[in-house]
C-alpha cells in the first residue's frame, strides 16, 4: 500500500507543523522522534524549519517492527532496560530551550497477542526512564508538538473497507480536513481556532468551577478541580514567553482534575490504544479519586496493568472538554490514535497532571503540586468518555449546578 503524498500537500502539512505546532523561532533547533515509516513528512518539516530559520534539524528514528522483534526475541529477564541516551538527549533539547517533534503514526494492534508482562514491563521502563522529559513537557519547559501520517499499518487497522491501494489517500484526507489544510490560509485558520478555544479557557476560568459532573449511559461521575486550577486549550506557551499548539489536531480545553475529589463511575466512548493493544467498551469505578475497579470487553488485563503502573496511574491527571461536532468527530472515523480520538470526544487522562493547569505550577515542588491536588506518575493516558449522549454541569461552591455542555454541545454562549 503506498502512503505516497503529494509535494505540496505535505508541504502545507509540515509548514502548519512548523509555524502553528511548533511555533518555530530563528535560531533554534529542533529535535524530530519519528518511526522510519513517516520519512517523508518528516523530509518536509526539515525543509520548512530551515527555511523558518532553525539551525538544526537533528532525528532520532524508531521503528516498530523492531518492537515487535524485541518482544518476541530478546530475553525474557531484559524488558525492562532502557537505553539511558534516548530520554537524555531528548531533555537537554528542551532544558536548552530548543523545539520537539513526536511523529505518531503507530500500527495500534501492532503488540496484539503478544506476552502481557513483557509488553508491560517495558512500557513502564520506558516511562520510567522518560519522566525527566515528561515533567519537563508538562511544563512548557520549551516548545513540542505530536503529529500523526497515515502509515499502511494505521490505515488498514482503521480502513479495513476500503480498498488497499487507497487506504492511505483515505486517512490522508481525514488529517488534511482535521488539521484545517484545506482551508485557503491553513495558517490563519488555525490562529481563529485557538482564539475560539481561548475564549472558551476563558469562560471557565471565570466560572471557577469547584468540579464538574458528567452523565451518559454507564456514566455518572464528578471530577473534582484543584484548588487554583486554570484551563488551558489549543494554543500554550512555553517558559520562554513561546506560543505554540502541542497537538495537532486539538480541539479541546482542559485543566487539572483534584486527585482525590474523584467519585462515580465512567465508561469510554471509544476504544484506547495502548502499547499496541486495543481496549474496548471499559468502565472505570472511582473512589476518593482513585480507581477502584475496571472492566473491558477486550483488554482488561492490559487496562489493569496501565491502573498497576505507578501509584499515580490509578488517579486522573487531566480533565478534558471537546465538542461531538468536532471536525474529528465529523469525519466518521475511530481512528484508533488517541492524537486523534481525544479530538472527537471529552475525555479524561490516568497519570500525571499539567503543571500550568495550576496557579503558580510551574514553580511548585513535587510536594507542592501534589498539595494543590495535583498527580504525579511516569504515565498520562488518554481515555474518550464524550459522546452527542453526554451532559456535562459544572457545580459552584455554593453547590449550584450550570449546564457546560449538553447532548455533546457547549452549552454556553461566548460575548467576544
Amino acid at each position: 500500500m503506498s502512503t505516497h503524498i503529494p509535494a505540496d500537500e505535505l508541504s502545507r502539512y509540515a509548514d502548519v507543523i512548523v509555524q502553528v505546532g511548533l511555533g518555530l523561532r530563528q535560531g533554534q533547533r529542533l529535535l524530530v522522534r519519528a518511526d522510519l515509516q513517516t520519512a517523508a513528512l518528516v523530509r518536509a518539516v526539515a525543509r520548512s524549519a530551515y527555511r523558518a530559520g532553525a539551525r538544526l534539524v537533528d532525528v532520532v528514528w524508531g521503528d516498530e517492527q523492531l518492537t515487535l522483534v524485541r518482544l518476541q526475541e530478546a530475553p525474557r529477564d531484559s524488558f525492562g532496560e532502557v537505553p539511558a541516551w534516548y530520554p537524555a538527549v531528548t531533555a537537554d533539547y528542551l532544558r536548552a530551550g530548543d523545539a520537539l517533534l513526536s511523529v505518531y503514526a503507530a500500527t495500534p494492534t501492532l503488540l496484539a497477542g503478544q506476552d502481557h508482562d513483557a509488553v508491560s514491563t517495558m512500557m513502564r521502563a520506558t516511562a520510567e526512564a522518560a519522566r525527566p522529559v515528561t515533567e519537563l513537557v508538562q511544563r512548557n519547559a520549551s516548545t513540542w508538538a505530536v503529529v500523526s501520517y497515515p502509515t499502511p499499518g494505521w490505515a488498514a487497522q482503521v480502513l479495513p473497507d476500503v480498498p488497499e491501494d487507497e487506504r492511505a489517500a483515505t486517512l490522508w484526507r481525514a488529517i488534511a480536513i482535521t488539521c484545517r489544510l484545506d482551508a485557503p490560509d491553513p495558517v490563519a485558520a488555525w490562529q481563529a481556532h485557538v482564539a475560539d478555544l481561548d475564549a472558551r479557557c476563558a469562560y471557565m476560568n471565570a466560572r471557577r468551577y469547584t468540579a464538574l459532573r458528567f452523565s451518559a449511559p454507564g456514566t455518572d461521575l464528578t471530577v473534582g478541580l484543584a484548588d487554583g486550577h486554570l484551563w488551558a486549550g489549543g494554543g500554550s506557551v512555553s517558559e520562554r514567553g513561546q506560543a505554540f499548539v502541542p497537538n495537532l489536531p486539538t480541539e479541546e480545553i482542559f485543566s487539572l482534575p483534584h486527585r482525590g475529589r474523584v467519585d462515580g463511575v465512567v465508561r469510554s466512548s471509544r476504544p484506547l490504544n495502548y502499547g499496541g493493544n486495543l481496549i474496548e467498551d471499559f468502565t472505570l469505578t472511582f473512589e476518593a479519586g482513585r480507581v477502584v475497579a475496571a472492566t473491558a470487553a477486550r483488554g482488561e488485563e492490559v487496562l489493569r496493568r496501565l491502573i498497576d503502573t505507578d501509584e499515580g496511574s490509578a488517579h486522573l491527571g487531566e480533565v478534558a472538554l471537546v465538542t461531538a461536532s468536532s471536525p474529528v468527530a465529523r469525519t466518521g472515523m475511530l481512528f484508533a490514535n488517541t492524537l486523534y480520538d481525544e479530538n472527537a470526544a471529552s475525555h479524561l487522562a490516568l497519570g500525571s497532571g499539567y503543571r500550568f493547569c495550576v496557579e503558580g505550577g510551574a514553580a511548585m515542588t513535587p510536594e507542592q503540586f501534589e498539595a494543590a491536588g495535583g498527580n504525579l506518575s511516569a504515565t498520562h493516558v488518554d481515555f474518550m468518555i464524550g459522546s452527542g449522549l453526554m451532559d456535562i454541569d459544572g457545580l459552584t461552591a455554593d453547590g449550584a449546578a450550570e449546564p457546560v455542555m449538553r447532548a455533546g454541545e457547549w452549552a454556553f454562549v461566548l460575548t467576544i
